[in-house]
């Protein structure tokens, strides 16, 4: 169906060029194995990291390792739902009905944390290189989003989504 509206509309299907190419590869890649990493840390070396720290530098570990945890399953959420576009395994229709549970907006930073001074390193290259990564994935996810707006294909998917895409125009800061 996008290549469809591709052809009819006389665009090029930006979305679906993107989730084939090296660069979506390499950043989907770069996620999942973050993801993993991540995990092998926090269930190995970090638990050792952690044993270490007084009761307000513990605080902050487990707060900063929630934090990651949520932004590196937020992230991974978002690639895996443009792998399943790409591979067709869901349609353009199911994957906005699905982007609403994918919140990129709000797992950044955070503010700073009482004891967060006794991060293990460890830990704070994790936190770090998903920041720069959740960075590079909401560009990303501006980009696509923008394309779709821009060639109309939100808009001939469905008219509830098309008065959405309207009102979300019409509000948007910036």
């Amino acid at each position: 169906m996008r290549e469809q509206l591709a052809v009819n509309s006389g665009t090029i299907d930006f979305l679906a060029k993107f989730t084939t190419s090296d660069q979506f590869e390499k950043t989907f890649k770069e996620g999942m194995s973050l993801v993993e990493e991540t995990a092998n840390y926090l269930d190995g070396e970090g638990r050792v990291d952690a044993r270490v720290l007084d009761r307000t530098g513990a605080i902050a570990y487990a707060t900063e390792s929630m934090r990651l945890t949520t932004r590196l399953m937020q992230m991974a959420s978002w690639l895996l739902l443009q792998r399943a576009i790409a591979s067709r395994e869901m349609s353009v229709e199911e994957a906005f009905k699905e982007k609403h549970r994918i919140n990129l907006a709000e797992i950044g930073k955070g503010h700073d944390l009482k004891g967060g001074e006794q991060m293990p390193d460890g830990l704070k290259a994790l936190s770090d290189r998903s920041l720069r990564l959740l960075e590079r994935i909401k560009t990303l996810d501006s980009m696509l989003s923008r394309t779709a707006v821009n060639n109309d294909q939100v808009e001939n998917l469905s008219p509830i989504n098309a008065q959405l895409n309207q009102l979300e125009r019409a509000f948007r800061v910036g």
